[in-house]
């Protein structure tokens, strides 16, 4: 009796924690930051009116879970197979005024993809309607500079579709010069890329420490690994690198990282799927619904895939450790995107993946060669309220300068993106709402990434936008299939500001964008956003910034570390104002793949404002040596090599806007 009086008072009781604020206007309830301890007590309170069987199952491995449920259940109805979330936009609590609130924005987006050079149109699924969830995902893209000249090229995944083609006519990726006068010529061919197949992901790293960056790139079927040969081309050697999967499988993102800090890149795919055609289901087979429209079924109903760890042996070859280190003893599954940061400040990488419609996944170095899934316990798994999410772009980095490293991660249609602040024990808060991202629930978000866009030293947010479902472009009430991005501004006080509407004409164009990634391809100081679209040309957002303010680059070439400089955290300290009292703090890590299946210039930016020397820029490499240099000129990219007493300085010759 006693229990059963229990179970009463506690569903009786909300079940999020909510602060009620009113300033002479009107009440609002907004989430409170979810934190870790009351969490944890929620979660105890859920607990306890679970079946047993269904609190069993929740300690059975995710993967076995959706075998199990494939095996003994026939498909699902379309109400429980459904991806649909509803949750309300809402504005943030009063808080303290930014003087930089509603100023002009000071600069604008303009694509210039197609008088670029960039006129090839990416491949992916049927246009209109998809049969299979495989045709929804979209492909990755890459700021990179594969042939050293210091002006970062782009490289493009390209996909696939069902009915196959022609001989000679497949699609393939694309690799695009930079001409260094803002233009690009297609090298695919030259290079040995003309790569074809259902593409997903890329990133960059050099792990073989030959002194050329490397490239893979993800696939539903066989992963591709091309090494760079330091001459234009590139050979491709999966299987002599030992990167041959015996089975299709659908890998998604990726990231090279040195998880055991040996100076070689290791490197993690992650699993969306346990995915094959011959027995996928098909929208009507469930029948599978979105909002009443038939659409491809899943990922709810499907078996997940498993995450795969690949360790470098250092001899140009690389063993699948993924059960040995803990890939596979996660909560969620449904994996998409990957960014790699140490985010309890240890000195170890640690890894956070974006799940499709369940928790996210947080990896913790053990420091032995093993990974535990803490994301629950750390506060960075759910919404707010402790829901699943369906995450599909990650973006690290330290938006309140605090020198803690910030999660930021895209989600599905009716639903926030999610803002985890970084508490620097180990833990997050969810400042979703206090942070003024729970404004916007309506559009699908992919790429998306922490960026500088004018120089202030404050990093703000861009997302790149567009509906899974192609089959909503007739529907009169959903959101569009093509969709503008969002940009939000930082406002140096823990919110940001949208600035959507003044971002220029390259953000509020509608798009079915996917991967995206930001660099300086024109090496004029600002950032600049390449974009890769579902059956439709690339775009790439020139930053056309009226600012006059400083900047600093940083490319870190590891000795001991691996030679790309992955994992090397600088920090950069510089007085941003002349009336400052103390100076900005500024922190980031040289990281492989993030946003969406992409990779962003390998080179760090450091936007400085009104700053005419940066007091100090330390870099802590991943082999533990720890590298300081003082007083440093601003708009200049220093090459910092592991070890040495003396950066060396290059001045960037920007291209001219035409």
């Amino acid at each position: 009796m006693r229990h059963r009086n229990n179970k009463k008072q506690r569903r009786s009781q909300p079940a999020t924690d909510k602060a009620v604020y009113g300033h002479g206007t009107e009440n609002i309830q907004w989430p409170r930051p979810m934190n870790r301890r009351r969490f944890l007590q929620s979660l105890s309170r859920t607990a306890l009116v679970l079946p047993f069987s269904d609190v069993l199952m929740m300690a059975t491995p995710p993967w076995r879970r959706a075998l199990l449920a494939g095996a003994q259940q026939a498909p699902q109805s379309s109400s429980s197979a459904e991806r649909s979330y509803d949750t309300k936009p809402m504005p943030p609590p009063p808080g303290p005024h930014s003087p930089i609130e509603g100023t002009p924005l000071g600069l604008q987006f303009v694509d210039v993809a197609t008088q670029s050079g960039l006129n090839t149109k990416t491949i992916y699924g049927g246009e209109g309607k998809n049969k299979y969830l495989l045709e929804t995902t979209g492909c990755g893209v890459a700021f990179y500079d594969y042939d050293e000249d210091g002006w970062i090229d782009i490289f493009l995944v390209n996909g696939w579709r069902l009915e196959g083609f022609a001989k000679e006519q497949e699609p393939t990726c694309h690799l695009f010069k930079n001409n260094r006068d803002g233009t690009f010529t297609d090298v695919t061919a030259k290079a040995g890329l003309a790569h074809s197949g259902w593409g997903q992901g890329c990133c960059v790293g050099d792990y073989d420490n030959d002194g050329h960056d490397d490239l893979f790139v993800s696939y539903y079927g066989q992963n591709v690994l091309f090494h760079n040969n330091g001459d234009g081309t590139f050979t491709d050697v999966t299987k002599k690198a030992g990167l041959f999967q015996p089975k299709e499988r659908w890998n998604s993102g990726c990231a090279f990282l040195d998880y055991d800090r040996n100076g070689h890149l290791d490197l993690f795919v992650a699993n969306y799927i346990d995915f094959d055609l011959k027995t996928a289901p098909t929208p009507e087979s469930g029948p599978c619904t979105y909002k009443s429209i038939l659409v491809a079924c899943g990922p709810p109903g499907l078996p997940g895939g498993k995450n795969i760890l690949y360790h470098n042996n250092g001899d140009g070859t690389f063993t699948d450790v993924s059960e040995k280190a803990g890939m596979w003893n996660t909560i969620g599954n449904y994996a998409l995107s990957v960014a790699v940061a140490d985010l309890d400040n240890d000195g170890w990488p640690d890894i956070y993946v974006a799940n499709d419609s369940t928790a996210a996944t947080l990896y913790q170095n053990q420091k032995d060669g093993t990974f535990k899934d803490i994301a629950i316990e750390a506060g960075a798994a759910f919404s707010p309220d402790g829901k699943p999410q369906a995450g599909m772009g990650v973006s690290i980095g330290d938006y309140n300068r605090d020198g803690n490293l910030d999660i930021v991660k895209t989600n599905f249609a009716g639903d926030t993106d999610s803002l985890y602040t970084n508490l620097g024990d180990g833990t997050f808060e969810d400042h979703t709402y206090l942070s003024g991202l729970g404004i916007n629930t309506r559009y699908l978000g992919w790429g998306v990434g922490f960026f500088d866009m004018d120089n202030d030293g404050w990093l703000d947010l861009f997302m790149s936008n567009g509906h899974v479902y192609p089959e909503v472009s007739g529907s009169k009430t959903e959101a569009p299939y093509a969709e503008h991005k969002y940009l939000y501004r930082n406002l140096r006080n823990g919110r940001f500001e949208e600035v959507t509407d003044k971002g220029g004409p390259g953000i509020t164009a509608a798009v079915a964008a996917r991967g995206c990634a930001f660099g300086d391809y024109d090496n004029d100081g600002d950032l600049d956003i390449v974009i890769n679209c579902v059956n439709a040309l690339p775009q790439l957002l020139r930053c056309d910034s009226e600012w006059k303010r400083n900047w600093i680059k940083i490319k870190a070439i590891g000795t001991k570390s691996n030679r790309t400089g992955i994992g090397a955290r600088v920090k950069v300290l510089a007085k941003t104002q002349a009336d400052s009292q103390q100076p900005l703090l500024q922190i980031d890590e040289v990281r492989s793949g993030g946003s969406y299946y992409s990779q962003n210039d390998l080179r760090l930016h450091f936007g400085l404002d009104q700053a005419k020397i940066v007091d100090l820029v330390e870099i802590r490499w991943p082999s533990g040596q720890i590298d300081t240099f003082r007083n440093l000129d601003v708009n200049k990219l220093y090459i910092l090599e592991e070890g040495s007493k003396t950066p060396r300085a290059e001045v960037l010759t920007g291209v001219r806007k035409r």
